[in-house]
């Protein structure tokens, strides 16, 4: 949001051409509020909402169709599907994440690996154009890179150096910004706020979804007590309508806050009508030993619903997919319910073991966000959930990207040889 604004207010004093340059934030307007940082930072830096303009409300299809439109990409360098017949409108990107190479759109492609794409967006106005910045726009791009670098926290190794030399600049061109705890500080806690969501707001917050065989499973990360969360009214209904609105056949809800000792807690709750998959799910979970999430069932009152406290706190989303893929796999393997089909008949302990015996750990390829399209950028969530800082610190991005690419090869390979195998 940040990074489209500011390049936006940079083209706009620079360019002496007629071309109106437009923020566009990549999300419809409805979706503003799951986003907590981001509503607070606006309210903070007096950026009144009601003169942002969302992807819902501007028809970019029909101005590329009438020879209207360039695009400039910040902070993702992938377009979705629907939006393929942009990618010829596309001029420029602008990111900090690895280069997908299949994706990436034939036009001139600046991409460097820092911790935040605002730092870039802070380094072309000061070199371009320093005159034009002003306080509101430093304010943005200094509280911006600080969230997405944790602080500038040496110890979880997010910041590049080009990070903090911009930071310093910032703070050195206006003194009078926010002090690096304090505005982290209220990002931080503006960002796991939750309060005045609905349970759909909620779990819609921070979703991703797995599919194998048109069997969806939902995993959203819930920023609050586990207890709080099963105590919320009706809950047991707006999961339901939830699943149902979605088409998901099962819900694992993973919780995280921190305790009184600031240790963060994680908790997992499963969410599913269908027995014998809610059994496996359950099942594949309590027996993982790679990695070990020792868990504790929590009791509970919900039917269709288990809870548990999840002792190995390291273990995060992006290590507890491929878990539930393993789930998935083993269902299939196991039983031939229909999708959308509640099971009642009962699953015995002792059939669900045979099955993950007979499945071992064979891995499913069918991972994948709410649509096969690639997602659009979502909130950097650098905090808590997809490894950091909670892994012995955050790597370096670099060093990520070859281990992302190269756990996408040997998953892969697991595939084929599966495949090759039957």
């Amino acid at each position: 949001m940040v990074s489209a604004l500011a390049l936006a207010f940079y083209l706009t004093k620079t360019n002496e051409a007629e071309e109106v340059f437009i923020p566009v934030l990549n999300i419809k307007r409805s979706e503003l509020p799951l986003r907590g940082d981001n509503v607070f930072f606006l309210q903070k830096i007096q950026i009144p909402e009601t003169i942002l303009i969302f992807r819902d409300e501007i028809d970019l299809h029909a101005l590329h169709q009438a020879g209207q439109l360039t695009l400039i990409l910040v902070d993702h360098h992938v377009l979705p599907k629907s939006d393929a017949a942009l990618e010829e409108a596309i001029v420029e990107v602008l990111d900090h994440r690895p280069i997908e190479q299949k994706h990436c759109p034939l036009c001139h492609v600046s991409v460097e690996l820092v911790g935040s794409c605002a730092t870039l967006v802070a380094e072309r106005i000061l070199q371009g154009a320093p005159e034009i910045l002003d306080r509101q726009t430093a304010a943005l791009l200094h509280g911006t890179i600080i969230l997405d670098c944790v602080n500038m926290d040496i110890k979880i190794g997010k910041a590049t150096p080009k990070d903090n030399e911009y930071v310093e600049k910032l703070e050195a061109l206006f003194p009078d910004l926010p002090k690096r705890n304090d505005i982290f500080d209220f990002l931080q806690k503006a960002k796991f706020d939750v309060s005045g969501l609905t349970t759909e707001q909620i779990l819609r917050k921070d979703q991703k979804t797995i599919h194998r065989q048109g069997t969806k499973v939902a995993i959203s990360a819930v920023y609050m007590d586990l207890e709080a969360f099963l105590q919320r009214p009706n809950l047991l209904a707006d999961l339901s309508a939830f699943c149902q609105a979605h088409s998901y056949d099962a819900l694992v809800a993973m919780t995280i806050f921190f305790n009184a000792h600031n240790e963060p807690v994680r908790q997992l709750a499963i969410f599913c009508p269908h027995v014998a998959l809610r059994m496996m799910i359950c099942e594949v979970l309590e027996r993982s030993h790679s990695p070990p999430l020792k868990l504790t069932p929590v009791p509970n009152t919900h039917p269709n619903l288990q809870a548990y406290l999840q002792g190995n706190t390291q273990v995060s989303r992006k290590k507890l997919l491929p878990l539930l893929q393993e789930a998935l796999s083993t269902y299939f393997d196991s039983t031939k319910i229909p999708s959308g089909q509640p099971e009642t008949v009962g699953v015995s302990r002792e059939q669900v073991d045979k099955d993950l015996d007979r499945a071992g750990h064979a891995l499913i390829s069918g991972l994948s966000q709410d649509e096969e399209d690639p997602p659009l950028p979502p909130t950097p969530m650098n905090s808590l959930v997809d490894e950091c800082p909670l892994d012995q610190g955050l790597p370096k991005l670099s060093a990520e990207a070859v281990f992302e690419k190269c756990s996408q090869i040997s998953l892969s390979q697991s595939t084929t040889a599966s495949l090759s195998n039957k």
